[in-house]
């Protein structure tokens, strides 16, 4: 029997699609006009394939990928500029960032029955709490147990401590938990290993091509599917 759910946040209680679609073609637009010898064609294929090797390895930050992105052409680093780049990034996600409509309501029932959790990277932000936890206050604090993975020596998912860690503030063992995330690496994979049950969440109000991968999991459009579920059903009040 389920004690617990446990969620992802981006892309999972909240939609950054926007953000993300924003924020990749203005820094796409910075790194380009640094490098006006490359053909714009040439930099997206070098661009793309270095952000999913960063992506990969759990490393959000976009001040790395474009020291990375630079100098694969030999161009000019501009350390004042790429911080300045970072934080452009992420502050475009940030204000473009809104609730999936049903979120709060679906906390709200979960909470008269289960323990409930959130699991999160901290995406790259430059200094700790500046992540887009705190413009949801009214989501956070339906939450037993927030973890911020990358924080306070917390490694990132899809490493299993973030989510262990999670589970002994909630006082729950793994098999009794579930986990809701979008990413079938870094959610499904994590979870997984870490012992949890996994739900992946392709919300139908997200513009993005979801990777075609074999889960064994089962698979929602929106959080109020949850409640088709068995192992949520079974614990309903």
């Amino acid at each position: 029997m389920v004690r617990a759910v446990v969620f992802d946040f981006g892309q999972t209680l909240v939609d950054s699609a926007q953000g993300f679609r924003t924020a990749e073609k203005q820094l796409q637009a910075r790194l380009l006009a640094e490098l006006p010898s490359v053909s714009p064609e040439t930099f997206l294929a070098s661009y793309r394939r270095q952000r999913t090797a960063f992506q990969q390895r759990s490393d959000f930050s976009r001040r790395a990928l474009c020291r990375a992105v630079l100098g694969h052409f030999g161009g000019p680093v501009d350390d004042a500029a790429v911080q300045l780049w970072e934080t452009e990034y992420w502050e475009t996600v940030r204000i473009r960032t809104r609730e999936f409509p049903e979120a709060r309501d679906v906390l709200k029932r979960l909470k008269l029955s289960f323990r409930l959790g959130l699991v999160t990277n901290t995406q790259g932000q430059a200094a700790p709490g500046t992540h887009r936890l705190g413009d949801f206050p009214a989501l956070i604090q339906l939450l037993d147990a927030v973890v911020v993975a990358g924080e306070a020596g917390v490694p990132e998912k899809p490493d299993p401590h973030p989510f262990q860690l999670c589970l002994e503030r909630l006082d729950c063992r793994p098999r009794r938990a579930l986990f809701v995330g979008d990413d079938p690496r870094i959610d499904l994979c994590g979870a997984r290993d870490a012992g949890l049950q996994a739900v992946w969440l392709q919300h139908r109000q997200t513009r993005r091509n979801w990777p075609s991968v074999a889960v064994d999991c089962p698979i929602i459009d929106s959080l109020e599917e949850l409640w088709r579920l068995p192992f949520i059903q079974e614990t309903e009040p």
